[in-house]
């Protein structure tokens, strides 16, 4: 086990990609038993096999679940509590950022069921999630609530819509009731905001839209997964009991707020 303490039960969403992938071969290297869960079906089945053979079958859980469908979420935790045990670790990071086909769609553009399906898997999911596995944490009086925002959701959006721009935003506020309500039992509640990490979401690291952001980092690189899930994983620590209601920006100084 790592020096972070003792292991729990995590659950990433988004966990079968990117950055949540990352996520889930860190925490399990640490030591924690893993649920991952995404919409995508070849995803889901490539990251289930991927670790299961890194780690054994026995330590991790990967499943195809709509953040759309609330019994479907329920479902899941269930199949989680009953053969990994109750989550001490959630975290958030399924999204999705759709784009017209000249990109970002303008505000008065934006049709109704597109702004509706941002919001429903980007922030009412992660509430869905947070609902899922509260009771358990209160009880345990432990819990680790980690939201993976955006840069988007930090400053002026560049690249991104209307509705992933504001529903990642909106996690702050989230976490920070999360902090108020819940901090008193053990369990924090944290923002990571990722700057342009090359994941499936991004593309190809020598698009126009890359190589433009390339030239505002001064780090003088694009991100990696692996960038934001050290990050994730400290704040899922038991060393990081007294980090609660922060937003920790990950992006090689793109955006330094004052």
């Amino acid at each position: 086990m790592s020096p972070g303490g003792n292991p729990h039960v995590a659950v990433i969403s988004g966990g079968t990609t990117g950055i949540g992938l990352a996520t889930a071969f860190r925490l399990l290297r640490a030591g924690h038993r893993v649920a991952v869960f995404s919409h995508g079906e070849a995803s889901v089945i490539a990251a289930g096999a991927a670790l299961a053979e890194g780690f054994g079958p026995e330590r991790s859980i990967a499943r195809r679940v709509d953040l759309r469908e609330a019994a479907a979420i329920n479902s899941f935790f269930c199949e989680v509590a009953s053969d990994l045990g109750a989550p001490g670790i959630l975290v958030c990071n399924a999204g999705i950022s759709p784009k017209g086909p000249d990109g970002p769609r303008q505000v008065a553009d934006l049709p109704l069921e597109e702004w509706n399906d941002v919001l429903a898997v980007n922030l009412t999911g992660t509430m869905l999630c947070c609902q899922a596995v509260l009771p358990a944490m209160k009880e345990m009086s432990y819990g680790r609530l980690i939201f993976v925002g955006s840069l988007a959701g930090r400053t002026r959006p560049r690249i991104a819509g209307a509705g992933y721009a504001t529903s990642k935003a909106a996690l702050s506020g989230l976490s920070r009731v999360l902090v108020s309500q819940y901090g008193p039992y053990g369990i924090t509640s944290n923002v990571v905001a990722p700057g342009r990490i090359l994941t499936p979401l991004t593309g190809s690291p020598q698009s126009k839209i890359n190589i433009d952001a390339l030239a505002r980092i001064p780090a003088g690189r694009l991100g990696v997964p692996d960038d934001v899930a050290a990050v994730i994983a400290f704040l899922a620590s038991e060393d990081a009991g007294f980090v609660n209601g922060a937003i920790i920006d990950v992006n090689g100084g793109e955006f330094a707020p004052s």
